[in-house]
């Protein structure tokens, strides 16, 4: 059966600075992970799909704004829709962070970022995917993937964080891939209504 893909719409992903939106606080627990060796588990993609993973050189800011709201919007991340331009090219383009996308029968499905400025604790910052691609097993192989590609800079260890917005099956795919809690923090979050 052939799936629909909707269209990106990623040239429209910026909004303008002067449209005031309504807020409201929501209540979240932040799980902090982290991994100090690199997992023996590698999953394989699925064989039914056409997937490919690159790294994206020099990121655009609309692309990565693009990918950013699509895998982010439902879970309500903001950090990053609180920087400029400026500094979001900045922040995606600094030495040390690395950003790739999965793309699924050419379509954009998923990213990672890797943040290893610091060599000694590396972050997974972002990970997941697009709605759309959701269920496929598509996850498991693109985290498989994250991590193996944080290790291969050799850092003593590897954090990723989660919360209770992102989606329900987070955590448990971490601790399936050999990350491990070491905190939790509730956490205010402002977000728009």
């Amino acid at each position: 059966m052939k799936r629909r893909i909707p269209s990106s719409g990623f040239g429209n992903a910026k909004k303008s600075a002067n449209v005031k939106q309504q807020t409201r606080d929501i209540e979240t627990t932040v799980t902090y992970l982290s991994m100090d060796h690199p997992p023996s588990l590698r999953v394989m993609p699925p064989a039914n799909l056409k997937l490919a993973l690159m790294h994206v050189l020099d990121p655009t800011v609309s692309y990565y704004r693009y990918l950013y709201d699509a895998v982010g919007s439902e879970h309500h991340w903001i950090d990053r829709k609180l920087l400029n331009d400026d500094q979001l090219a900045a922040a995606i383009n600094a030495d040390g962070v690395a950003v790739y996308v999965a793309y699924c029968a050419g379509n954009p499905a998923g990213y990672f970022e890797i943040d290893a400025r610091d060599s000694e604790r590396c972050w997974l910052a972002y990970f997941g995917l697009l709605p759309e691609f959701h269920g496929l097993g598509i996850g498991k192989w693109l985290l498989s993937e994250a991590v193996r590609t944080a290790w291969a800079g050799k850092p003593e260890s590897l954090h990723v964080e989660t919360c209770t917005l992102d989606a329900p099956h987070a955590l448990g795919l971490y601790q399936k891939m050999g990350f491990i809690p070491y905190e939790r923090r509730s956490k205010t979050m402002t977000v728009p209504a």
